[in-house]
């Protein structure tokens, strides 16, 4: 970036903003152009989920709480208190691990933005939260037919009660493109778009600091800049917990009305 700079300067001046693929797409690291191509956003994503594995793994090891698992147990109260119970209720307990799972995940692979050489927040990149949004809607669409029957859970899906017949075709056309394509969609864009321009407000901030270093005449304006990149990344870290509390908290309510239709 600071060689762009340079030569933008030789070239009479300008500020080059990085084209929008090279804020989202990174050369592969193992098997590229294959299937398997392993890079930046692959390698984000193992880290993701092997560290609360590890974390929870030495938690578990502790015999009298410390640091790490005082970490551990309060991440899952947090996820029983404020996500399980109010969504789905006592019974949903059982699902703790997967709500656990994805928000560590989510929070995790979004606080990738803010550290540096990484500066790449993974669900900034569709596919990963798009996957995400089909897995919960695999899990919810399944727990409903579990619990109610493939028929019951149609019915109650498809068909409100109380809809009067001749606008039920009409609401059967809602309710199928609203309960099994825009909840997961909109589940996804949800996460990737702030995610997104998230990161791409931090590049900026960035961009301009290295531009005003090097203009001499409008180095005055570098403190504030500099202010404001430090304030956004402190805001991308209370968003990352933010998307990842979200992402957590619908599926739970996806899942709970899969379990208690009538509520």
């Amino acid at each position: 970036m600071s060689v762009n700079l340079f030569a933008a300067e030789a070239e009479g001046g300008g500020l080059p903003f990085p084209p929008i693929e090279n804020l989202v797409e990174w050369p592969a690291y193992l098997f590229e152009g294959t299937f398997a191509e392993f890079n930046k956003i692959a390698l984000i994503s193992v880290l993701a989920m092997a560290i609360p594995t590890i974390m929870f793994l030495a938690a578990g090891r502790d015999k009298v709480p410390a640091g790490l698992q005082n970490i551990v147990e309060g991440s899952v109260d947090f996820i029983d208190n404020q996500v399980i119970l109010p969504a789905i209720g006592p019974d949903g307990f059982k699902f703790r691990p997967l709500l656990l799972s994805i928000f560590f995940f989510v929070f995790i692979g979004n606080l990738f933005e803010v550290i540096p050489t990484f500066q790449m927040p993974l669900n900034a990149r569709m596919a990963v939260p798009l996957l995400l949004a089909l897995l919960v809607l695999v899990v919810f669409v399944g727990v409903g037919i579990k619990e109610q029957g493939l028929g019951s859970y149609l019915k109650s899906s498809l068909f409100p009660p109380g809809v009067p017949a001749a606008v039920m075709p009409l609401m059967f056309v809602i309710e199928l493109l609203s309960t099994f394509i825009i909840r997961p969609f909109s589940l996804a864009v949800r996460l990737f778009a702030n995610m997104l321009a998230g990161h791409i407000l931090l590049v900026t901030f960035g961009v301009l600091c290295i531009a005003l270093w090097q203009a001499s005449a409008l180095v005055v304006i570098l403190p504030f800049s500099f202010g404001m990149l430090v304030a956004l990344t402190g805001f991308e870290i209370m968003v990352s917990f933010l998307q990842g509390f979200v992402f957590a908290l619908l599926t739970a309510v996806y899942i709970g009305g899969a379990m208690h239709p009538h509520h």
